[in-house]
């Protein structure tokens, strides 16, 4: 059996990551840090928990090495102690933003600060399986991704990929998410009197998940724009994009069908008739499926592509947990093939 720690255990993605390893077959966490929790059983923070573990939170200063490292930590943590935590642990999973861009530049550039590990940047694989499989099975060190730019870049690159898309014109994006994106901290936006019923677009055009988006997909182009929904969990990516001359409908299914042959948590959901005839958030909840589907104007190259996930896993933890399984050699849907409820 495998040994796991996960720095920063109280937040919502700690405690998916945990809520994963405790069914996993071949990875025991076998110490979950917090100091606002020190001493409490990880239950009181994550109830959903009670009576799967009687794991204590620790202080981080405490923790010991184990096989692999999640850190949990909020954004700007993780790069001020890198060092230290490599010294420690042979395999590292970060989930916040501190090493998912490539460029020291473009990271002061969309996050307003001065990155404080530069040298760090180029040793760390983008978090994405379905993109970096190969390079995330040699891999130390891996970053986590935006749940944003998860939804949106799964939705785009099985037609960027097959050389469908025009990356010459813009590409836009609607991303549509719940309050868990905001975390477990309260604000006055995520006050339950202010949050509910809301469709509520709060950055129209910057937002830091663009940098991902930009990065992966390789257009110079992009319009991300982000709207909270009344949600708890789910974010739905719609992007519009701008197909080359000739493409046609049979060759955006074609993209969309050899893109989920390719990986074992892409359905394409694209129905004439039901419910469900375009991905859904809803469904997907604590799963780590990412639900792809189209539309397409073939007369004026317009493409419509979307995804749904479950922000919280496919967004963050799950991919995290799926990355994990490449990077020590198991199977990557280990301890992850929960589809969904319904109804839910």
């Amino acid at each position: 059996m495998l040994s796991a720690t996960i720095i920063g255990g109280s937040g919502y993605t700690g405690g998916e990551v945990l809520r994963i390893l405790l069914q996993h077959p071949h990875v025991q966490v076998t110490q979950i840090t917090s100091r606002q929790y020190l001493g409490q059983f990880v239950y009181s923070v994550h109830p959903n928990l009670r009576k799967q573990s009687e794991l204590k939170f620790i202080s981080p200063d405490a923790i010991e090495p184990t096989d692999i490292v999640f850190l949990a930590l909020p954004h700007g943590e993780a790069q001020k102690k890198i060092g230290e935590l490599a010294g420690k642990f042979n395999y590292i999973v970060d989930l916040s933003a501190d090493f998912r861009l490539k460029d020291a530049a473009t990271y002061q550039k969309w996050y307003g600060e001065e990155h404080q590990a530069p040298e760090w940047l180029d040793k760390f694989v983008y978090g994405l399986p379905e993109i970096y499989r190969e390079e995330i099975k040699q891999a130390k060190y891996v970053s986590g991704v935006g749940c944003n730019a998860t939804a949106s870049n799964l939705a785009m690159f099985p037609l960027v990929k097959a050389g469908l898309i025009d990356l010459s014109q813009p590409m836009i994006f609607e991303v549509k998410s719940g309050s868990s994106e905001g975390g477990a901290s309260g604000n006055p936006g995520s006050h339950h009197p202010e949050r509910a019923n809301v469709i509520r677009t709060y950055a129209a055009y910057g937002h830091r998940h663009t940098a991902e988006v930009m990065q992966i997909l390789g257009a110079k182009q992009v319009s991300l724009t982000m709207t909270s929904v009344d949600l708890v969990r789910g974010a739905l990516a719609t992007g519009h994009a701008t197909v080359n001359s000739g493409v046609t409908k049979k060759e955006v299914w074609g993209a969309y069908r050899q893109f989920s042959k390719e990986n074992p948590f892409i359905r394409v959901v694209k129905e004439v008739k039901g419910i469900y005839r375009m991905p859904e958030p809803k469904i997907l909840a604590g799963s780590n499926y990412a639900d792809v589907g189209f539309d397409i104007d073939e007369e004026n190259k317009h493409v419509i592509a979307i995804c749904a996930i479950d922000n919280l896993m496919k967004g963050a933890a799950g991919s995290a947990v799926q990355c994990m399984n490449l990077m020590l050699g198991l199977d990557e849907t280990e301890g992850m093939r929960f589809c969904g409820l319904h109804p839910a």
